[in-house]
């Protein structure tokens, strides 16, 4: 188990699945993070964690969980590994509200990228951003993510479109940051 000062990581397992649902559903959770703001019944969700988060074998998900009280307040994967290259592409959503704004997603992910880089040795790890999510690539910048690329006008939120970019860090750039 991977772990910090306050929070800890576990496998995400299925009893998970309807504390996931809840997060999955809630679209203030989902409108930074998710390009469909559909929503899942209980069964869908089922499905999906049982047939593409537990059984991947090119992905790693984890529960985030505040480690005073084991309370699960979000959860982060590391999708699409490439072993031969090295790389793989984060997620990351704290889907419990009131936790929010309070530097436990930039604790997460920082825990996700030093097990991807000391750990798994990997050399890159990427990921996609709504432009609109300006706390997130504040973050993303201050851990040494690089915009890479921006997907023009892809996203269309609130009448308006918005831009998704991706962001990549290397693990020497990671590491000299620390």
């Amino acid at each position: 188990m991977l772990s910090s000062k306050r929070l800890q990581f576990r496998k995400m397992m299925v009893s998970d699945i309807e504390k996931y649902h809840s997060w999955r559903n809630d679209l203030a959770v989902m409108n930074t993070t998710s390009t469909s703001l559909d929503l899942y019944s209980l069964d869908e969700t089922r499905h999906f964690v049982e047939n593409i988060i537990l059984n991947s074998t090119s992905s790693k998900s984890y529960i985030i969980e505040e480690s005073e009280g084991n309370t699960a307040i979000g959860v982060t994967s590391l999708i699409n590994i490439d072993s031969k290259n090295r790389n793989a592409e984060c997620i990351i959503d704290i889907g419990e509200k009131e936790f929010w704004g309070k530097g436990y997603g930039t604790e997460a992910l920082k825990m996700l990228l030093e097990y991807s880089f000391l750990e798994l040795n990997l050399h890159r790890v990427s990921l996609r951003v709504f432009s609109l999510n300006k706390r997130a690539i504040h973050i993303y910048n201050k851990l040494g993510f690089i915009k890479e690329g921006v997907v023009r006008e892809s996203l269309y939120r609130n009448g308006k479109w918005h831009d998704i970019i991706i962001m990549g860090v290397l693990k020497r750039e990671y590491l000299s940051k620390q």
